[in-house]
């Protein structure tokens, strides 16, 4: 029986299959497809497309759902997990999962075979090569040349009672009607009309007994009452094939709005291949998740609002397909590394420094030993400098031990070795005598204290900044010696100089 999906309202779903790291594609699809949901007050589906077993990656659902629900993509069917971290299944249109349906597709192709709409193939590889060979020598792109599809009714059942005898299968292909054409009404690129002649007849059911693509998801979205398909243009091509074979069991289809590739700024399309390009890669490299959400939403819709930062509910209540984009989604590193640089900004120090411990443990700075206070005050100092989490290793190691460097970078341009060694012994006795290292009262203190010895800035401060960083680029002296002096505190500052001055000896 027909079932009208539009009766229910709006049901969405996502259907990846379980091979691996969650893509930033397919991180967008699923976006897309949870916002119009929610934006709709509609259903959003998990499904999962597990039909190419060879492909199959262990532990990939695990992930996915895990992934999923730190991004805040939520979903009201299917698979999630339970608090105790455990994959379960919710829904009344399961098991959501392709291999655990086979009954269904073998059932609804035989019936399209018994219908006229599908037959048995019962070519092997080696003619199905020879033919594409064929054609492709005559430049005639490769397609089934249908010799199964004009078999006489008794040679199809010869060739069926030796296949069973011999204990397999033949695939069985859909029946591209022979003339006309199928045109998609695309939410996004509008009417795209298919001549039938340039469509293949597909494999529709494997020997194996498991379907294709092709015939899972239109049965799989019919029976699961979707209303609307959100996915790659990629999929476009597929788009009439599916439309047929809707139309060949008499069902309703779905309403479809394909996305834009996302491509790299050189229009090169975004590969998994190119690698880091997985949101646990970029999560990885210091990317907040809001930033990460954020930005991956503008992959391809355009609110035409001046707004920059969305929350998930601001892009729940803006969200409409009609801002969807046609041309290739840029895929540009600098876009996100600007916008996670705002989302770090406004974070709280205590929250940024609770956020960075895991990147300072990465490189090897056990920041967990240290009070909360003073991690707070060195992620107060990289704030504004921060575009990415994973930067604050090598940006703040100096606050944790020590630096080592080459004893010239002390030497300041205008200056020499004897002389910035003789600035270092005056700062360092100086320095001593001063016990308030707040900012504002030390900066005044040591400029009056330049200003009496008749010294230049640089000659003194340039020196003591190297001396307590170890780099010819960090925030100034002042700022480091107040954050020093809350955490390992003077004598460390102290310290430091008298190293720095033994290096110049």
């Amino acid at each position: 029986m027909a079932i009208d999906a539009k009766n229910l309202g709006v049901r969405t779903r996502f259907a990846p299959s379980p091979t691996g790291l969650v893509h930033i594609g397919s991180l967008r699809t699923a976006l897309f497809a949870f916002l119009f949901a929610r934006h709709n007050h509609g259903v959003n589906v998990l499904r999962i497309e597990d039909t190419d077993q060879n492909r199959k990656v262990e532990g990939a659902l695990e992930n996915l759902l895990k992934v999923m629900k730190l991004m805040g993509v939520e979903f009201d069917e299917g698979y999630y997990l339970t608090a105790d971290g455990k994959i379960s299944e919710k829904g009344e249109y399961g098991p959501y999962l392709q291999s655990k349906r086979l009954d269904l597709y073998q059932k609804h192709a035989e019936q399209l075979v018994q219908n006229g709409k599908a037959y048995y193939c019962f070519c092997s590889e080696q003619r199905l090569e020879e033919v594409r060979k064929e054609q492709v020598a005559l430049k005639k792109p490769p397609m089934y040349d249908r010799h199964c599809r004009y078999l006489k009714p008794q040679e199809t059942q010869k060739q069926l009672a030796e296949f069973k005898a011999a204990g397999k299968n033949p695939v069985i292909r859909f029946a591209i009607p022979d003339e006309g054409q199928t045109v998609i009404h695309d939410l996004v690129y509008g009417d795209i009309t298919y001549e039938h002649r340039i469509l293949d007849d597909q494999v529709i059911l494997k020997s194996d007994g498991f379907p294709t693509y092709h015939l899972a998801v239109v049965i799989d979205d019919h029976y699961m009452q979707i209303s609307h398909v959100i996915r790659g243009e990629e999929w476009i091509p597929s788009t009439p094939k599916h439309l047929l074979i809707y139309q060949a069991f008499g069902w309703q289809p779905t309403e479809f709005a394909h996305l834009p590739l996302i491509v790299n700024p050189d229009k090169t399309k975004l590969s998994k291949r190119q690698g880091d390009i997985s949101v646990e890669d970029f999560l990885a490299k210091g990317y907040l998740k809001n930033a990460l959400l954020n930005f991956v939403a503008f992959l391809g819709w355009n609110p035409k609002t001046e707004q920059e930062i969305f929350s998930l509910d601001d892009l729940i209540a803006q969200f409409d397909l009609s801002k969807i984009n046609k041309s290739g989604a840029i895929f540009d590193p600098n876009k996100l590394d600007w916008l996670n640089g705002l989302y770090i900004r406004q974070m709280s120090a205590n929250e940024l420094a609770e956020n960075l411990i895991p990147f300072w443990q990465a490189d090897g700075i056990d920041a967990k030993t240290h009070d909360a206070a003073y991690l707070a005050a060195i992620a107060n100092l990289e704030q504004q400098r921060l575009k990415r989490l994973s930067e604050i290793g090598e940006r703040t190691r100096y606050f944790f031990a020590a630096p080592g460097y080459d004893p010239e970078l002390l030497i300041w341009k205008k200056s020499d070795k004897e002389k910035t060694k003789q600035a270092l012994s005056n700062i360092k006795q100086f320095l001593t005598s001063i016990d308030d290292f707040r900012r504002p009262n030390l900066e005044t203190a040591v400029k009056k204290f330049i200003a009496d010895q008749n010294l230049d800035n640089g000659s003194v401060l340039w020196p003591l900044r190297v001396a307590l960083t170890g780099q010819d680029k960090s925030p100034g002296p002042f700022e480091v010696a107040e954050v020093l002096a809350l955490g390992p505190g003077k004598h460390e500052i102290l310290n430091r100089l008298e190293q720095a001055i033994n290096k110049l000896s």
